[in-house]
């Protein structure tokens, strides 16, 4: 074939296609049971005309909106009534933290908990340690908090090494975890029972990206319940075996604690009998302690079937002030319809219940799910109905005295979840579900700082008459 044949053929075949590629609808042709797709001119226009999410100015403009600009007042009431970034209040009462800010005041002489439950978006420490390293630079307290005796997910935050007779029991997971025969969970909805002794050895973390506070600890828990006559345990820390603090609660929950007379880096437990082992933790020996439990797969719709004496026994055993619940996108799947959300809502509002009424000394502040990448006709998008799930949980939250933080709308909302993953450094992982740490960290920050801000204005009201204050900032 001669060259200019050669050419008329494929200047023949660029026509077809081109022809094609203006005809076909962005949904692609359907020919019976197929759906045939091709590139096509009506998507390439939606695609370039489609706004994309610029992570960068979405988190500059997160911070911008933390600065101070105007007057004090007015920037308080611009920031609780008009900024995205915000955590919404029940009522918009910005009372809602006074109670646990006092108690954070006072933890020059007591420790205060904070629990943060998640899914996997928060496994090793990912969102906590940021938390937690802003509070504690705040109100003071060093370690990691409360932890599994045992456990197959790691921690950025400390390491640990158990040997013995303790076996493990979760009341989530998949097909290879094990449930107890019981709904003795305790705080971190798990159990280990222990049988005859065995040591757990604690040691400060390596990981690169361990935050500073959490490398040291002064005084070691063990949250525990079932004690076999003659049980007994022991902590030790180069050579300092100081003696344990003992308490029983009602419901049948007992806390063992440990305080050295330094921070130190390692302490082994020694156990000799039976009993179940709820949590262990290293934490200062006053501060703020904030314990990160995830929960892989979960929804958030589990708590309500753990015991409530011992829930109610480890709440207060470790005065519990504050209860984080960070859930939603595992429901996701299961998502297809507005009844279904509804029912969704039905069991988040079980649990926050529940944690009314096992801890009723503590606030809860709710977590909604992030954005979420799904392949829809070849392109990824965030995931059918998940405003709306977003948008549901907010008002179940918000009418069950609790508060709210609207991660999907915080990140960029729609879309964004692609534009965090094409991020230079990526901000999240290729499943364009999860986070990085940089990403996490991101997160974290800007949880810390809309938390703060409310306890910089509960600071301000004390020095400021009631009337000036209301009259500027009630809507």
């Amino acid at each position: 074939m001669r060259a200019k044949e050669v050419l008329i053929f494929l200047l023949g075949v660029f026509a077809a296609l081109g022809v094609l590629w203006l005809a076909t609808p962005a949904e692609g042709v359907t020919l019976g049971p197929l759906n045939l797709r091709f590139a096509s001119y009506e998507r390439a226009v939606k695609d370039a005309n489609e706004k994309k999410v610029n992570v960068d100015s979405v988190l500059n403009a997160v911070a911008s909106r933390f600065r101070m600009e105007t007057d004090t007042l007015e920037h308080y009431r611009k920031f609780f009534y008009e900024n995205p970034d915000r955590i919404y209040l029940p009522g918009n009462d910005y009372h809602f933290f006074d109670s646990l800010f006092m108690e954070m005041e006072r933890a020059g002489d007591h420790t205060v908990r904070v629990v943060h439950y998640g899914d996997s978006q928060i496994e090793m420490d990912r969102i906590s340690q940021d938390l937690r390293e802003d509070l504690q630079a705040r109100f003071g307290g060093i370690g990691t908090g409360f932890f599994p005796a045992l456990g197959n997910v790691p921690s950025a935050s400390i390491s640990r090494t158990a040997s013995g007779g303790f076996v493990q029991y979760t009341m989530y997971g998949d097909s290879t975890t094990m449930r107890a025969g019981h709904n003795r969970y305790g705080i971190l909805a798990q159990v280990v029972q222990l049988s005859g002794g065995g040591t757990v050895s604690l040691r400060s973390t390596a990981n690169k990206n361990a935050r500073e506070r959490v490398k040291t600890f002064q005084t070691v828990s063990v949250l525990c319940g079932r004690l076999s006559e003659g049980f007994s345990v022991k902590a030790t820390s180069g050579g300092i075996a100081p003696q344990p603090v003992k308490r029983v609660g009602a419901g049948g929950g007992v806390q063992y604690t440990w305080t050295f007379p330094e921070p130190v880096t390692k302490a082994l437990l020694t156990f000799t009998g039976d009993a179940e082992i709820y949590a262990i933790g290293a934490d200062g020996a006053n501060g703020v302690a904030i314990d990160n439990v995830p929960l892989r797969g979960c929804s958030g719709t589990i708590f309500h079937r753990i015991s409530k004496p011992l829930m109610q026994d480890c709440m207060a055993l470790t005065d519990t002030r504050l209860i984080i619940l960070q859930f939603g996108g595992n429901y996701m799947p299961v998502a297809k319809s507005t009844k279904v959300i509804e029912q969704y809502q039905e069991q988040i509002e079980r649990q926050i219940q529940y944690f009314h009424e096992v801890a009723p000394q503590a606030k809860i502040l709710f977590i909604g799910p992030s954005d979420m990448g799904k392949s829809v006709n070849g392109r990824v998008v965030t995931w059918p109905r998940l405003p709306e799930v977003a948008d549901s949980l907010k008002a179940t939250v918000l009418r069950n005295d609790a508060a709210y933080w609207d991660l999907f709308r915080m990140m960029g909302g729609e879309n964004s979840m692609v534009q965090w993953v094409k991020h230079n450094p990526p901000y999240a992982g290729p499943d364009y579900i999860h986070f990085t740490p940089a990403g996490a960290s991101r997160v974290g920050e800007a949880l810390s700082r809309s938390f703060l801000t409310y306890y910089d204005f509960y600071l301000l009201r004390k020095t400021l008459p009631k009337s000036r204050v209301e009259g500027v900032v009630r809507p």
